[in-house]
């Protein structure tokens, strides 16, 4: 099966070497599309290959745009995701405020009482 350009060709190759992170939204975007709406449905290996990414990374793509749209149930959707790692970042921060107040609080209960032991 050979698949149309589309300009995907060069874009995946371009960023082939590049961390998965790196690689642009688009190129991500379209092949999930074109992959979701050849008919037949390609094989994944063979269109990663095409497309110059590698079959897992498109593989990922595709599951998670299933995800995203509701078809996929055992992995969460980009939105969740996207909450997820604000909730662990701003859980991080409050435990850091937190050790921050235990500290000064300790400090200034040490100040206000002086005949208290200190350990």
């Amino acid at each position: 099966m050979e698949l149309l350009d589309h300009g995907l060709m060069t874009l995946g190759r371009k960023f082939l070497w590049q961390h998965r992170r790196s690689t642009p939204d688009e190129l991500r975007q379209r092949a999930v599309r074109l992959y979701r709406e050849s008919d037949p449905t390609p094989v994944i290996r063979r269109l990663a290959e095409q497309l110059g990414v590698h079959h897992e990374a498109l593989r990922n793509w595709i599951r998670q745009a299933e995800a995203d749209a509701g078809e996929r149930h055992d992995r969460p959707s980009s939105d969740m995701l996207a909450e997820n790692r604000r909730l662990l970042k701003e859980t991080a921060e409050l435990r850091r405020a937190n050790e921050i107040l235990k500290a000064a609080s300790a400090y200034f209960a040490a100040e206000l009482d002086p005949t208290r032991r200190r350990s």
